[in-house]
């Protein structure tokens, strides 16, 4: 999860570095540093904690050399301190890495064997230590990648320098994502795309076990093996304006005002308009095989999973086809059935998140159909599935993944349309019913947002209780997961997500006058549909066990706060709870995204009224790139 960039060129790196860094911390901020190679003699510059601490030790320092590597961990292995920071320098050797090498600790024996010095406690230090001792033998960068990746076992990238070799810098890719960039006259590596975008937007994605040889000339790629390749370079369409922050105080609320937009263009983009129907090209040549899958597992890790979970909903409902959700951290250690006829559905923002990775080559090894959604095109799981949806929201950079979310309901709701046509059990009015609302959404998010203020005000009033109990019923019942998961990440409070029917089942306990229970009640129009796919009634369901359910965590003193629909006000969910906030109007369907607005902006307006870095919290890197 570490943040990683390198340069080799004709300009100071220092600039260049630096600002890469910035651009990846979101990734790691235990610690920090830059190497920069001049009058072939390497300068190292670490700092413990965040990226302003190593700008205030370089201060005005200005370079001749015109290669350089930085870094941004998330600490692994060892304490973040500056002494584990890196980059790593072992005799000619600089090193800084990203991932987890698994048998460090028999190499590092080895080594003190052989008398090496061990300054840090990390495993990459170790990774620099085997490269000295092959360039030491004679040995070029290049070869010594060839003889030392062998030896490595994990999921791992990292850039060397050589000061022997002062023109070139070598990225390898084993696990960790890594790409290299093509501009005039010089060449970048790093672990993300916005490290380098300001520079170029020329870009070789690294497979596993490739290296990239970078010079000021060009770039070129190598399998693990020596052999040569020809990549493909690839343009990226994002503009570095895009990753700003426009005037807002955080990425996070800027991502949060940003969803109305994004939602419009993942919708417009699967979407022909003309006729009113959903147009996924990402599956067109998967539609024969969709006929006959029987069973879809998702799989995905935190908020994605959440989406996951509404998507399940989603896909019953329209192709009624059995879903199960797991956690990408728990599916493949427990031996999944993955029978034919199985549709895997992996869902990631980056599409670089280490243990969805690992399922999706799972089910690909079992020789299941694979289908990814995810927002970051040609990362490594939108090119390893079989199929890839992109939910085309834009950078996100706030650890709190908001507009992502949203964009992959809106994503996976698409899906289970067109899923559902395919099997014949949406007819094609009721297919358009649903587009058609869709349609309408980013006007409703926009209207959502306008909550903002009454909001901010509820999180003032709230802020100082400890605990927070979310609660929902159906297809609301993961957005009070991700409720609290996003209060949890940014403001550091205690707070828990359930289905409110599971409340007598022993949560109940919890509740007192120091809880704040928030519910999630708007009164769906659920959508029926008859056996041959066409609308056959709309009824309201659950809303009045989810007032019963209210009364329960009222009468034992907990404060409420209830999000429901505009119909809602004035009514008990409205009176009987201490603040009430209507979202607008709405059907069953789209109801999640817009519940999941107000999670948002009252997570982000509590960890600022308690001073929390909402865009950077502790412990949390935005892609999860290790397991």
């Amino acid at each position: 999860m570490c943040g990683i960039i390198g340069y080799v060129g004709h300009h100071d790196p220092k600039g260049i570095l630096l600002d890469g860094l910035k651009r990846l911390e979101y990734r790691g901020y235990d610690s920090a540093g830059i190497a920069v190679l001049e009058e072939n003699k390497v300068e190292v510059f670490r700092s413990e904690g965040r990226l302003h601490r190593l700008e205030e030790k370089l201060g005005n320092r200005r370079f001749q050399g015109h290669v350089g590597v930085g870094h941004t961990r998330w600490a692994t292995h060892g304490a973040p301190t500056e002494v584990n920071a890196h980059p790593h320098r072992v005799g000619s050797i600089t090193l800084v890495h990203n991932g987890i090498i698994e048998n460090y600790l028999e190499h590092k024996e080895t080594l003190l064997k052989l008398g090496r010095k061990i300054a840090s406690d990390t495993d990459t230090e170790i990774v620099a230590h085997l490269f000295d001792i092959e360039v030491s033998k004679g040995q070029t960068l290049h070869q010594a990648v060839l003889n030392v990746l062998p030896k490595l076992k994990g999921s791992y990238a990292f850039v060397i320098l050589n000061d022997k070799e002062p023109n070139l810098l070598i990225g390898v890719r084993n696990g960790a994502p890594l790409l290299a960039g093509i501009g005039k006259d010089e060449s970048f590596v790093a672990s993300d795309v916005q490290a380098i975008l300001s520079r170029t937007n020329q870009i070789i994605y690294l497979n596993e076990n490739q290296f990239a040889v970078c010079r000021r000339e060009g770039v070129e790629v190598f399998e693990a093996n020596g052999k040569k390749l020809s990549p493909e370079v690839k343009t990226i369409h994002w503009t570095p304006e895009q990753m700003e922050k426009a005037g807002y105080r955080h990425y996070m609320l800027k991502e949060i005002h940003e969803q109305s937009r994004a939602l419009t263009n993942t919708i417009e983009s699967h979407i022909d308009q003309a006729q009113g129907k959903i147009c996924l090209a990402g599956i067109d040549s998967a539609k024969s095989k969709l006929k006959n899958i029987g069973r879809v597992s998702i799989v995905a890790c935190g908020t994605a999973r959440h989406a996951g979970l509404v998507g399940k909903d989603y896909i019953e409902r329209f192709a009624h086809i059995p879903v199960d959700v797991d956690y990408g951290s728990e599916f493949r250690y427990r031996d999944p059935i993955l029978a034919p006829g199985t549709l895997l559905l992996v869902i990631s923002q980056s599409g670089e998140t280490a243990d969805t990775l690992a399922a999706l080559r799972e089910g690909k090894n079992r020789g299941v159909l694979t289908l990814a959604i995810c927002n970051v095109r040609d990362s490594t799981i939108a090119r390893e599935a079989d199929h890839v949806l992109y939910t085309n929201a834009g950078p996100e950079i706030g650890v709190a993944s908001t507009k992502a979310f949203t964009t992959q309901l809106a994503m996976v709701f698409m899906f289970a349309v067109e899923f559902g046509l395919i099997n014949k059990t949406l007819s094609e009015d009721a297919a358009k019913s649903l587009t058609s609302d869709l349609l309408k959404l980013p006007t409703l998010v926009d209207k959502a947002l306008t909550l903002e203020s009454a909001i901010e005000t509820i999180a003032q009033e709230l802020q100082h209780h400890t605990f927070f109990f979310y609660m929902g019923r159906g297809i609301h019942f993961p957005i009070s997961l991700e409720g609290a998961l996003k209060l949890k990440e940014i403001s550091y409070l205690h707070a828990e997500g359930y289905a409110a029917g599971e409340l007598k089942h022993g949560p109940i306990a919890l509740i007192d006058r120091n809880t704040v229970i928030i519910v999630l009640a708007p009164k769906d129009r659920e959508t029926k549909f008859d056996a041959g796919g066409h609308l056959a009634s709309l009824s309201q369901t659950l809303h009045e066990k989810t007032m019963s359910n209210l009364q329960e965590v009222k009468s034992r003193g907990g404060k409420i706060w209830t999000v429901g629909g505009e119909s809602e006000a004035g009514t008990a969910f409205d009176t009987e709870s201490d603040y009430f906030t209507a979202i607008p109007n709405s059907t069953w369907s789209l109801n999640p995204i817009l519940l999941s607005i107000p999670m948002q902006l009252f997570a982000y307006h509590v960890a600022l009224q308690r001073g929390t870095d909402v865009d950077k919290p502790r412990n949390l890197a935005k892609s999860v790139t290790v397991e």
